[in-house]
């Protein structure tokens, strides 16, 4: 039996670039978030956690509103870039990034939150600035942290269900990822494709698992 593998390849291309943006964006911002003692800082850090708590059909609902043309910041989009987000790709992209943050930004914000601050005063003894810091010292003692939530917002993209049926809906081709397509499958009781998105699913993310646990051990041993 032949099977479509258009879902998956759509599914692992929406992971790659959300990963991708989430690492421009989120690290930064984790590095901040760890060291900054702003009075609202409470107040981000619930936020970027909300995605952890809401139902995934809440944030998928909000975020539609948000990207529809009807919605100011849609018609803006729209209409001065040409950019539609409701029903497409790219609303996929961002609703992901939006949804996936967490789970970069809080492995990463632990990761600064535990290195000594000797780190940090040696590097400004030698002259080094907060950039250079971040850079060359930094981030190179929280692989580990790095790897895991690099590897966890991919991972969480790539089963992620109902933000991305509530942004896309289900177009082939365009939004029809695979987690769309195995409950499509189940509604049409055509369990043997729907086993095969599912399996596939299941041995992509176990071996992103088992990857990370591998290489973080043998980190640790590198460090002890």
């Amino acid at each position: 039996m032949s099977y479509d593998w258009q879902p998956l390849l759509l599914t692992f291309r929406l992971a790659a670039i959300t990963t991708f943006f989430l690492c421009l964006i989120g690290i930064p911002f984790a590095w901040w978030l760890a060291y900054t003692r702003v009075r609202f800082k409470p107040i981000l850090e619930a936020l970027v956690s909300m995605p952890l708590v809401l139902p995934p059909s809440v944030l998928g609902f909000y975020l539609l509103l948000a990207f529809s043309p009807q919605s100011g910041f849609g018609h803006f989009l729209e209409q001065t870039i040409g950019l539609k987000l409701a029903f497409s790709f790219e609303g996929l992209v961002l609703g992901s990034i939006i949804f996936s943050f967490p789970f970069l930004v809080h492995p990463v914000q632990s990761g600064f939150q535990n290195l000594p601050a000797s780190l940090t005063e040696a590097a400004c003894t030698l002259g080094k600035n907060r950039w250079q810091t971040f850079l060359h010292v930094l981030l190179p003692n929280i692989k580990p942290s790095l790897l895991a939530g690099i590897v966890l917002s991919f991972a969480h993209t790539v089963g992620e269900f109902g933000v991305v049926l509530m942004i896309g809906g289900n177009m082939p081709g365009e939004t029809r990822v695979a987690s769309i397509a195995i409950y499509d499958e189940v509604e049409s009781l055509n369990y043997d494709a729907a086993n095969f998105y599912a399996l596939v699913l299941f041995a992509v993310s176990f071996l992103l698992l088992l990857v990370v646990y591998w290489l973080n051990k043998k980190l640790l041993m590198k460090v002890a």
